[in-house]
């Protein structure tokens, strides 16, 4: 938990840790939530989301699954989401990342795009694949990297805490802690 007493480099290490390298084999037939990759190497930022939905004890499953590579399992994930009671898809890729476009243009469930860093272009064309979606196929973009992973994941909390009073009121708690950490950084200017 965060505490007010905690300095930046607690704040920091709270919020966005970096722990492993490679993404857990892991699938979940309770999962409220999917987070998929494009690849394993993306997993140091998709871990972002990850950590947060355990936070919040949201049922989650992890995966990787390549638009370019795996097309047939990406499109056979994204239409059986609805059906397996998925209520948001956090995707993530770099580069061309098509991931999350391909898997909202076959099915309804909310794809939250998350553009990873790429090696020549810091991410920047990761961004524009995400978010230039045709009107008719909607893909919620969020920020470059692990800052945007952790607000995927945070937007999925808001979305599922919409309807769970349990959830909604550890959403508030959360918040707090986080503006109780950002003041006592004050504390620390001198």
């Amino acid at each position: 938990m965060c505490r007010a007493d905690l300095g930046l480099a607690a704040y920091n290490t709270r919020f966005w840790p970096i722990q492993s390298r490679s993404p857990p084999v892991q699938s979940n037939a309770n999962a409220l939530v999917g987070v998929l990759m494009g690849s394993s190497s993306d997993w140091e930022t998709l871990q972002q989301a990850a950590q947060i939905l355990a936070e919040f004890e949201i049922a989650h499953e992890c995966r990787v699954v390549s638009a370019h590579r795996m097309p047939d399992d990406m499109f056979a994930y994204a239409e059986a989401a609805a059906g397996r009671g998925l209520r948001a898809i956090i995707a993530g890729a770099g580069g061309a990342a098509h991931l999350p476009g391909m898997l909202a243009a076959k099915t309804t469930v909310p794809v939250l795009g998350v553009p990873v860093v790429s090696r020549h272009l810091q991410g920047i064309d990761s961004l524009h694949s995400i978010v230039q979606m045709p009107k008719g196929i909607p893909v919620a973009t969020f920020a470059i990297g692990a800052a945007g992973a952790a607000n995927a994941a945070l937007f999925a909390v808001a979305m599922l805490a919409s309807s769970d009073p349990v959830l909604h009121e550890r959403l508030r708690a959360w918040r707090e802690r986080q503006t109780e950490a950002a003041r006592a950084m004050t504390a620390h200017l001198g």
